[in-house]
């Protein structure tokens, strides 16, 4: 298994299972239609590359992985390892927050003119709630979703029938409603799904509060 893992991912690093050295295989496998693993042995050796570019690729893959990344793996030391994991489970995660809170909370904040903050720990838990806007002495929870293909939509909608109950314990207690917020992927950059219609639903219940 850890022979195949270093198989793999020096093939990848260094691209030898590209179109360009192997051919396009998902379409000459099709044209071809081999009925056996030997008829497409055949039709490939004939058709797309010959037996010896295979065997001169996996010479290259043998030289990437004993001479380049061992030298590599070599000059690797035991404070690159630890700085790594720090840099990873800090660092990195602390970037890709700051990323996610300007992106799609930093949208509301904008929209609402209202200031939007982490809910502590045990709101996650009871409330299924990760961020809050307070209002006098309320406040608003918001549970923000990514939304992937449609099979996790259907997933989300069966999540918000299961936390029903805890939003309405939120509610509650604290006087304002559970909103979630939908987000998906334009681009590079992440959006707010249907935004208008959030930031309106959530400026009414603002604004409920505020005559409260």
């Amino acid at each position: 298994m850890a022979k195949e893992w270093i198989l793999n991912s020096a093939m990848n690093r260094f691209q030898l299972n590209f179109k360009r050295n192997v051919g396009a295989v998902s379409d000459e496998i099709r044209k071809c239609q081999p009925k056996t693993v030997s008829d497409w042995q055949k039709y490939y050796f004939s058709n797309v590359r010959d037996k010896n570019h295979i065997e001169e690729l996996g010479r290259k893959l043998y030289i990437k992985i004993t001479e380049v990344i061992s030298a590599e793996v070599e000059e690797i030391t035991e404070k690159d390892c630890i700085d790594y994991m720090f840099n990873l489970v800090i660092d990195r995660t602390f970037d890709g927050y700051m990323t996610e809170i300007k992106t799609i909370y930093g949208q509301l904040q904008y929209d609402l003119n209202e200031k939007i903050e982490p809910a502590p720990d045990e709101w996650d838990r009871l409330y299924n709630v990760d961020f809050f806007i307070k209002i006098k002495n309320k406040y608003i929870g918001l549970q923000i979703k990514p939304v992937g293909g449609v099979s996790h939509i259907s997933q989300i909608y069966k999540e918000r029938d299961q936390q029903a109950k805890t939003h309405k314990k939120f509610y509650e207690e604290f006087g304002g409603k559970v909103f979630y917020v939908f987000s998906y992927k334009e681009g590079s950059r992440k959006v707010i799904k249907d935004r208008a219609e959030v930031v309106k639903v959530i400026k009414d219940e603002i604004a409920r509060l505020q005559k409260g």
